[in-house]
């Protein structure tokens, strides 16, 4: 066989996959929803015309994804999980690791993403948006005192901050970077003989106060450099030297 037959050669998907895509397609498009169970072994392998091992094939491919989920046993059976960022940024994580990339480019990168979120909801905020803010901000008032409910809080903050920007491509990319980062502050959590003061909640918390005014009052560019600031004093703390790698968040 010559080096030009070869690489002409189109490789054909096994049976498997391409049950496992016609099932992804249906989960993606809708037509399967969360929760829903999928036929029996039996309905399936009749649907498609193949036998057991084929069809545990495609079961395996779509639970390796996280896009069903199987119970085993009598009452068992395949059940319809909806897509999820954690699966991307697991993967995001390894490709980072392998190219040896720093948590510092992930902060950099999410605050490249987020800062341009923030200056987009400025920009066309609406009276709701404003109001969602306003109840998480208050919300945050109340656990200042609670050091591990304010962090969970925080990331609340951020990532509605992206959601109500509108960009969903912007909001799957910055949400791959949130579950990084959420990794990185338990890792550091971990190694911390005990939970930071609460005195750092109080300035997060006036950072969230003070965005909350140049988005109501629509100041699109002193919002995206304000955040940028705070963003980057964030990642200079939570970059130190004595705090773990990527690649030990992700192990």
């Amino acid at each position: 066989m010559t080096a030009a037959t070869r690489s002409s050669i189109v490789r054909v998907p096994k049976a498997g996959e391409m049950i496992a895509a016609d099932l992804r397609r249906q989960i993606v498009l809708g037509e399967l929803t969360e929760g829903q169970a999928l036929p029996s072994e039996t309905a399936l392998m009749e649907q498609y015309g193949v036998s057991r091992p084929t069809l545990r094939e495609a079961f395996r491919i779509l639970e390796s994804e996280q896009l069903i989920s199987i119970r085993r046993g009598a009452r068992g059976g395949a059940r319809v999980l909806v897509p999820d960022s954690r699966v991307a940024a697991r993967y995001a994580g390894l490709l980072l690791q392998y190219r040896k990339a720093s948590i510092a480019d992930v902060y950099e990168a999410r605050s490249l993403l987020e800062t341009a979120a923030v200056r987009t909801l400025a920009a066309k905020r609406t009276a709701a948006d404003v109001q969602a803010l306003a109840d998480l901000v208050e919300k945050g008032e109340a656990l200042i005192g609670n050091a591990v409910g304010y962090a969970e809080h925080d990331a609340e903050f951020h990532e509605l901050l992206v959601k109500l920007s509108g960009n969903d491509t912007l909001d799957v990319l910055a949400g791959m970077l949130f579950h990084l980062i959420d990794a990185h502050h338990r890792a550091y959590a971990a190694g911390q003989e005990e939970v930071p003061a609460f005195a750092s909640a109080k300035v997060v918390q006036r950072a969230h106060v003070k965005l909350l005014e140049l988005i109501r009052a629509r100041d699109a560019d002193q919002a995206m450099e304000f955040w940028r600031k705070h963003l980057k004093q964030v990642s200079n703390y939570m970059t130190r030297g004595d705090v773990p790698e990527l690649i030990d968040i992700l192990s």
